[in-house]
Order: C-alpha cells, then sequence, then structure tokens
C-alpha cells in the first residue's frame, strides 16, 4: 500500500520561507512522478508543480514560478517543496501526490494522495 506524509506546514509571515516534506512508503520512491498541489478554503484544489522520476523535468504554476523549487531525494524517498517570499495569497492546504509514469515525463493524473498539510501566511 502507497503512503504518503506531508510534513512542514506552519503559520509564517508574508516574505516568509517554508519546506514542505512528503516522505513516500508502500513503493520504490524512484518509479514515481510526483507533484505538490494546493486547495485554499472556498476555492478548488490547484496544481503547484511537478517533478520527474529523474530529477531532471520540473514544472510550476506561474502564481508560484520563481518563488517556490520543487525537488527529491531518490535515496531518502521523500518529495520537498521549497517555498521563498511566501505572501498570503498561498495560504492553503498543501498536498503531495504520486503516480508511476515514464522516466522524463511530469504530471498527472494522480494515483495516490497524502492528508495534506496547512500552510497560513500571515500578513
Amino acid at each position: 500500500q502507497v503512503q504518503l506524509v506531508e510534513s512542514g506546514g506552519g503559520l509564517v509571515q508574508a516574505g516568509g520561507s517554508l519546506r514542505l516534506s512528503c516522505e513516500v512508503s508502500g513503493r520504490p520512491f524512484s518509479n514515481f512522478i510526483m507533484g505538490w498541489y494546493r486547495q485554499a478554503p472556498g476555492k478548488e484544489r490547484e496544481f503547484v508543480a511537478t517533478i520527474s522520476r529523474g530529477h531532471t523535468q520540473t514544472k510550476y504554476a506561474d502564481s508560484v514560478k520563481d518563488r517556490f523549487t520543487i525537488s527529491r531525494d531518490n535515496a531518502k524517498n521523500t518529495l520537498y517543496l521549497q517555498m521563498d517570499n511566501l505572501n498570503p495569497e498561498d495560504t492553503a492546504v498543501y498536498y503531495c501526490a504520486a503516480r508511476p509514469g515514464p522516466l522524463v515525463l511530469v504530471g498527472g493524473p494522480y494515483d495516490y494522495w497524502g492528508q495534506g498539510t496547512q500552510v497560513t501566511v500571515s500578513s
């Protein structure tokens, strides 16, 4: 059974930084294309970033480009999202997602989801 567990969320002031982590278990992490999504109160879940199995390909939502960085450590079975220069519009529950796929592709649809971690940015 594949499990995804996010951590690293919290409360931060505008302009600050946070790093989210997502630990994957149950199947080899290196087999998965990975992604981050978020859902703000009253809004639909939206795409944030995605990364290929081999680290070489990434893609970001325009709203986070140049502020967020997605990365992965296949030896630690962990996905990361470094979030810098946060603003109140980034407040949301952040979810990681996984799907098996080819080595150099990115994106969904995803088969597995974590439970989410809350990020709150105060002004």
